[in-house]
């Protein structure tokens, strides 16, 4: 039966309707708790190292524990196929993993007393980029699901304002008050309370008003949504695309903060003023894709944006010249992290054309993975780079990193192609090999 095709509304009616709904209060603060432990082990754990004095290649190497948000795909046909029996199908995964995420950063507060378990600390983080990827899957799964078509748009814009507030929490906010004003213990304490009152969020959170179906089996939840996108005309150049479209941009992003420190910056600067200007340049960067990407099309704005992101690189290559001076690492950072808002925001639009809407779930679970594999292995190699040719020529080096995603582009969107189209063989014409 054909999606019954929703009333037309103003826009102002449409703001006024979902300005008073619960599903999108519901929907905005839980990416607050998806969003959470990201700052944590992407951003906060690797700068406390430096600054306990962790050599450059061990922090460089614990930055390999945010490989579950790399590799989520591989257990989100688990979470459509077997609810947990609390909640709701989608709602019960999320309470459960903030349960584990609480637990694990109240463990952390204990292990941070401890610098010297720098094993046992890595172990955690590792935990909670589990519990956190976990929470992801069914998180975004929920937000499919519960949303009415009218309010994905300002549903998209609360989403990507509070993730970034909570990465700024515990990213910047948390290096800045943990070195200058408390310490790294309390902090964990902090931001593991922070679940306490999003517990409550999950289990007041309304369930869809329509469920869809549930895989009756784990060949139909793991082989479909596989064998769906596979059937897209020039899927590999696509998937290597998506893998390599942020390799630069996350190379230069792996040792970010450790480069902070190590260049001699105030704990200020390190965490919060340096992440306050990143958090404002990436909104304005998301909104500008948002604006620009619709009438460039969406060929020419990968293409644009694309090289804007890898270029911008150099500003970091000018603060390790200059040493610790304040204005060019705030203009470096803004440049950077504004360019890698414009990429993102194209990429995003790229994501969501490819994801097919049966299978919405485990698809995009598989396309945020791919998409995150290389700023989780660029970690290891960035610190033997550091550590071979300095930070200035590192930075410089980046450049290069951005080369294979751009020839991949041009495999499936060359220049003269304003607007791609993704066209999947019809059922009928895929085939399924014998188990």
């Amino acid at each position: 039966m054909a999606e019954p095709t929703p009333p037309k509304l103003s826009t102002w009616q449409s703001v006024k309707a979902v300005s008073k709904s619960w599903r999108l209060a519901s929907v905005a603060l839980l990416m607050f708790s998806s969003s959470l432990p990201l700052g944590l082990v992407w951003i906060a754990i690797p700068a406390w190292m430096a600054y306990i004095g962790a050599d450059i290649k061990v922090v460089a190497l614990f930055t390999l524990a945010q490989a579950p948000w790399s590799f989520k795909f591989l257990w989100a046909p688990l979470i459509d196929r077997y609810p947990v029996p609390l909640l709701g199908r989608k709602r019960g995964w999320i309470l459960l993993t903030q349960v584990v995420m609480l637990a694990a950063m109240l463990a952390l507060a204990g292990a941070a007393r401890h610098p010297d378990a720098l094993w046992v600390i890595g172990a955690l983080a590792l935990a909670i980029a589990l519990a956190s990827a976990t929470h992801d899957i069914a998180y975004d799964a929920y937000v499919v699901e519960v949303l009415r078509r009218e309010e994905h748009g300002i549903a998209s814009g609360a989403r990507v304002i509070f993730g970034r507030l909570a990465i700024l929490l515990s990213g910047g906010a948390a290096i800045t008050i943990a070195v200058d004003h408390l310490s790294w213990p309390a902090v964990n304490l902090i931001l593991a309370l922070c679940f306490l009152p999003l517990l409550f969020v999950t289990w007041k959170a309304p369930e869809p008003e329509v469920q869809p179906p549930a895989p009756q089996s784990m060949r139909e939840a793991v082989w479909d949504p596989f064998v769906g996108f596979l059937a897209q005309h020039r899927a590999v150049e696509i998937l290597s695309f998506v893998i390599l479209f942020k390799l630069s941009d996350n190379l230069t992003q792996a040792l970010l903060r450790p480069f902070f420190v190590q260049m001699g910056f105030s704990a200020f600067d390190v965490g919060l003023g340096s992440m306050l200007v990143g958090t404002v340049a990436m909104i304005i960067g998301g909104a500008a894709a948002g604006l620009l990407t619709q009438p460039l099309g969406l060929g020419r704005s990968l293409w644009i944006f694309g090289f804007l992101q890898i270029f911008s690189n150099l500003g970091y290559a000018v603060v390790a010249a200059l040493g610790p001076n304040r204005l060019a690492l705030y203009v470096a950072q803004f440049f950077e992290m504004g360019t890698s808002g414009l990429g993102t925001g194209a990429f995003m639009v790229l994501l969501l054309r490819l994801t097919q809407k049966r299978f919405s779930a485990t698809q995009y679970a598989l396309l945020s993975s791919l998409m995150s594999i290389t700023r989780v292995l660029t970690g290891p190699p960035a610190g033997f780079l550091v550590d071979v040719f300095g930070w200035r020529d590192f930075f410089i080096l980046t450049l290069l990193a951005g080369v294979p995603g751009m020839v991949m582009l041009a495999r499936f969107v060359p220049w003269s192609l304003r607007e791609p189209e993704f066209h999947v063989a019809p059922p009928q014409a895929r085939t399924l090999p014998a188990l």
